[in-house]
């Protein structure tokens, strides 16, 4: 991730010809139900779609296809990867539209930007429901295509909150790696302070069955050791007794979804969140920068929101569970919030993320900028003076695993390549190799097709090691 990514604020910057236009566009327009990425094709490209009904735009390369409705709230609507897709699309407004109407919400699905903080106490707080940042029709620019696809969507100007968004979604043609620039502007004539929020609803229904949810759907966020909430997170909406959420003895809070409605926040300042699904074992890792010296709302940097009937007590205290509004629907959100920004009369702020698409497993033990540990590295001296090396990991990039060997006095020994991966495959390693000199560490790095060092998997010492 760049470091130079932090919010700031800016100020404003001031006929026969037509008949083969619309035909070239209509030979654009294509549908995108159970569409595959191009073959033959390095690039990467941007073109109409009809999604579901939905007049949309596709942005594809060889990796992942990007489905975004700009009518609808400007709406990343589907992500889909190796054929796998992510994101919860509500069946019952599929292919529809309705306008900004008070007092209604309108669930689509996909993910979107938000404004925090929510409520209805007063001016600086977001009602939200339909209106028009939500459910407004946004414009959609096409800024690049090919080695870089790159587009923009504008909403319209909210004079309720004085907010107007604008959000890039950039894709290279080299990887899955998806790269969003969010930015909100004050189109009002007054100070307005907001953060940004990116809510991604994430499909938890199970596959197998046709009216079940999918019971082995995670989220994961490292717990902050020094948080400013009682347990390393804050339950803002549900039981305070949640089974569903815990911290683990390595640090990582998690969610394992099941259908009940509960809004969990946590003040993590790792800078990444991870939805597994370990039934299709895809992972999706979605990455921010946290800010130390800003604040954030609520104090939450990361929040998880599972959907379904919610508990409620009587007068009695008689605890019950509410009809579902969602008229049974299964879908997790995982949502990145910014911190708080201050704004004057036309001045800007903006939130970069990023999202890395991958292969997962039945269990999880972190992330790093090069992928995600299945299993962690371990690498053991044999009888006969090699090094044998194992791990399961999901990785972000294609290219090859390498492993740097150093000795006793922190020095390079050297590197040798251990296995071709790609982001498509989950790894599993297990290999033998005959190190150079006597190491005592070893770190798995990830290099790229390119040849770009995209860091480490994990570093582990070498037990057993001859420091003589």
């Amino acid at each position: 991730m760049r470091s130079d990514w932090p919010i700031y604020v800016r100020a404003p910057l001031f006929p026969t010809v037509l008949l083969l236009g619309f035909l070239y566009l209509g030979s654009r327009c294509v549908r995108a139900q159970d569409q595959t990425p191009r073959q033959g094709s390095a690039d990467c490209h941007v073109e109409a779609v009809d999604y579901k009904g939905w007049h949309a735009q596709q942005i594809s390369n060889r990796w992942v296809q990007l489905i975004i409705v700009p009518q609808n709230g400007g709406r990343l609507i589907q992500v889909t990867f190796a054929g796998h897709p992510y994101l919860f699309v509500n069946p019952k407004f599929a292919g529809q539209y309705f306008p900004p109407t008070i007092g209604k919400w309108f669930n689509y699905g996909g993910d979107k930007l938000w404004l925090l903080p929510e409520g209805n106490n007063d001016e600086q707080h977001w009602v939200g429901n339909s209106d028009l940042l939500d459910d407004g029709p946004y414009s959609f620019r096409q800024l690049s295509e090919g080695k870089q696809c790159e587009i923009e969507l504008t909403s319209p100007a909210d004079s309720q909150t004085g907010i107007q968004f604008s959000r890039t979604i950039r894709l290279n043609r080299d990887s899955p790696r998806i790269h969003f620039d969010a930015s909100m502007k004050n189109i009002s004539g007054h100070t307005v302070e907001w953060s940004m929020q990116s809510v991604s609803q994430y499909n938890t229904f199970d596959a197998a069955s046709s009216s079940h949810f999918n019971h082995n759907f995670w989220t994961f966020t490292p717990v902050n050791p020094s948080s400013s909430y009682l347990n390393r997170y804050h339950v803002r909406f549900s039981s305070a007794e949640n089974p569903a959420a815990s911290v683990r003895n390595d640090g990582l809070f998690t969610v394992h979804y099941v259908h009940m409605a509960a809004e969990l926040w946590l003040d993590s300042v790792a800078g990444w969140l991870a939805v597994v699904d370990g039934d299709a074992q895809y992972a999706m890792l979605e990455r921010f920068q946290y800010e130390q010296s800003k604040s954030y709302p609520g104090k939450a940097s990361v929040i998880f929101w599972t959907n379904g009937p919610e508990m409620r007590l009587s007068s009695d205290g008689i605890p019950s569970l509410s009809a579902d509004d969602d008229d049974g629907p299964y879908y997790l959100e995982a949502e990145l919030n910014s911190p708080m920004c201050r704004l004057r009369p036309g001045e800007s702020c903006s939130f970069e993320t990023e999202w890395f698409p991958t292969r997962a497993g039945k269990e999880f033990h972190g992330a790093t900028d090069s992928g995600i540990l299945i299993h962690p590295v371990q690498c053991l001296r044999t009888e006969n003076g090699k090094l044998k090396i194992s791990g399961a990991f999901g990785v972000f990039f294609s290219g090859r695993l390498v492993a740097h060997f150093y000795d006793d006095h922190g020095s390079s020994l050297g590197t040798m390549a251990v296995a071709n991966v790609s982001p498509t495959e989950s790894v599993s390693l297990e290999t033998e190799v005959t190190p150079p000199g006597k190491p005592v560490r070893m770190s798995l790095h990830l290099e790229d097709e390119n040849g770009v060092d995209r860091g480490s998997l994990q570093e582990v010492e070498i037990p057993g090691a001859d420091t003589g």
